[in-house]
């Protein structure tokens, strides 16, 4: 028992002392020092900050040195009121705290009436002189106004320097991708979202991120990171959900693309009349946003839908099986020039004249031949249709509840649904479609936090976080080994049954088993920030 006690203080300590402490990744700080016109520093100054959009506000006073600081303030535009009994007040607008920022912001205060008012605009570009990495911030304008090829924002994660995409992962929602940022390995990027980890357990890259219009910006941060930023080696990148003001601001949209507005493809396949076909695209993008006051000054809400109907058949799959001419043994077609770049093939012995006996075939290739559509071309080759159709919904729903000057809290919600059907049909069906396999995937992230002002040096942070995430890959049934007079047993379940044919056709390509996962995550951290003099201590821990 004594042994256990040990063992769970340490870890204790450790987890107090290393953990990441994720929630300061959704905020900023601001700090700076006060001082008069003669340079001299000015303790027990006021400094308070008030996001303009939702007139949150912030208050700390300078201590003996006249330094100030703010952490784990919102994202937003802020502005900067210091006061001082006589001295004219220092007041300084357009200040725009972006996620992670931590800009130094110092004021000289001029002798006077305090109600008489010194006013900065437009203040210059701030400088972060904190931190030891490196970082890129994409805000809510580039994201909106960049192209974006289906509305994924992970394409603009490569706008980070050194940030390439190197694929998309295999397994989990779709919605995640491969990035390497300056080097380091795709798994090794650490995703949070509003503070809270959004990385995908099956291939540890990211959840999907909220469609643009919901997304207020991102951050990709690496070389020299903090133990702020993290569990991974790499890189990370911290995405902030939009939120309601004082004021009702919302839009909706709708994006389409449609088979009329394309080129039909050289390789399809060619109609009755001659004209080849279309790949009968219809894919609707639409949804909206709204944000506003509940409770002017102390209660907001955002919410946010996307949805993505997707219709599709593209003509354009080709693949070769075999002929009626070949199943009666001649390969005299199949052989020619014709059907081989213009260099004829002969067979070798036994087999003469490009024939071979039928009574040679195996029972169960011709029992699979029966499974596959005919074709007249004298080659083999047949161009078909499969259907590629997509349903996917992504709602979101925030409320921000500033409880009083001193404690504010948050709860926030994204769920993603993507129903990708299967090729196949099933009976009658082309078994040529089988390789396009279909899916069903479900993703519930919900996040509460509670941020307190203890005291002018002491803030403290906590969230809880729950990803659920429900993913099943399957294809209808097709056949199975002994169905077509195979005696082999089958490890997927059903009638399944991969199968390559070299240079010619294939069935269930890696599709062939059904494949359900369910994972669900949940994460506790919290951040305490204690200022004490001109240090700022960090304490944080994640469970």
């Amino acid at each position: 028992m004594k042994m256990w006690l040990t063992c769970c203080s340490r870890g204790t300590v450790i987890l107090l002392l290393t953990a990441s402490a994720a929630w300061a990744q959704a905020t900023a700080q601001m700090s700076g020092t006060v001082r008069d016109e003669s340079g001299a520093v000015l303790p027990g100054v006021t400094v308070t900050v008030t996001q303009v959009e939702t007139s949150v506000t912030r208050t700390a006073v300078t201590d003996e040195t006249g330094a100030y600081l703010l952490p784990n303030l919102p994202t937003g535009p802020y502005k900067l009121q210091v006061l001082l009994q006589g001295f004219r007040t220092y007041e300084q607008t357009g200040i725009v705290l972006q996620v992670g920022a931590t800009p130094v912001i110092n004021a000289a205060l001029a002798v006077g009436n305090f109600e008489e008012t010194v006013s900065v605009e437009g203040a210059a570009p701030f400088v972060d002189v904190r931190s030891a990495g490196i970082s890129n911030v994409v805000e809510n304008e580039r994201i909106l106004e960049l192209p974006l090829q289906g509305r994924q924002v992970t394409d603009l994660l490569v706008l980070a320097g050194a940030a390439v995409q190197t694929g998309v992962p295999p397994r989990g929602v779709p919605g995640g991708v491969n990035i390497a940022v300056a080097g380091g390995l795709p798994f090794g990027v650490a995703y949070t979202r509003d503070g809270a980890t959004h990385n995908n357990p099956q291939s540890n890259t990211n959840l999907p991120l909220p469609f643009p219009d919901a997304l207020q910006e991102f951050r990709v941060a690496t070389s020299g990171l903090s133990a702020e930023n993290g569990m991974h080696s790499s890189a990370s990148v911290n995405a902030v959900t939009k939120s309601g003001t004082n004021r009702f601001v919302g839009n909706v949209f709708e994006f389409i693309r449609d088979r009329h507005f394309n080129a039909t493809s050289p390789f399809a396949l060619i109609r009755p009349d001659g004209t080849r076909e279309d790949d009968g695209l219809k894919r609707n993008q639409f949804g909206g946003t709204l944000g506003g006051p509940i409770v002017r000054d102390k209660l907001f809400f955002f919410g946010a839908y996307q949805g993505t109907i997707r219709r599709q058949l593209p003509a354009t799959n080709i693949m070769f099986i075999p002929t009626a001419q070949m199943l009666t043994g001649d390969f005299t077609a199949i052989t020619s020039p014709a059907c081989n770049g213009g260099r004829p093939i002969n067979l070798l012995a036994p087999f003469a004249g490009n024939r071979i006996d039928p009574a040679r075939f195996s029972p169960a290739a011709l029992n699979i031949t029966k499974l596959l559509p005919s074709t007249t071309n004298p080659c083999g080759e047949i161009t078909y249709e499969s259907t590629e159709d997509q349903d996917e919904h992504q709602p979101l729903a925030r409320v921000d509840y500033q409880l009083s000057q001193r404690q504010s809290i948050f709860g926030r919600y994204l769920g993603t649904r993507i129903i990708i059907p299967p090729g196949y049909g099933g009976g009658s069906d082309n078994i040529l479609k089988t390789n396009t396999a279909g899916s069903y995937n479900l993703l519930h992230s919900v996040s509460v936090g509670d941020t307190m002002v203890l005291t002018s040096a002491l803030v403290n942070s906590v969230r809880a976080t729950i990803n659920y995430t429900h993913v099943i890959r399957y294809q209808n049934p097709v056949f199975s080994p002994k169905d077509v007079g195979i005696n082999l047993y089958s490890y997927p379940p059903g009638d399944q049954f991969p199968l390559t044919v070299n240079n010619a056709f294939s069935l269930q390509q890696g599709q062939a088993t059904k494949r359900e996962e369910f994972n669900t995550v949940y994460a506790l951290s919290d951040d305490l920030t204690l200022v004490k003099g001109s240090h700022q201590l960090g304490f944080g821990g994640l469970v």
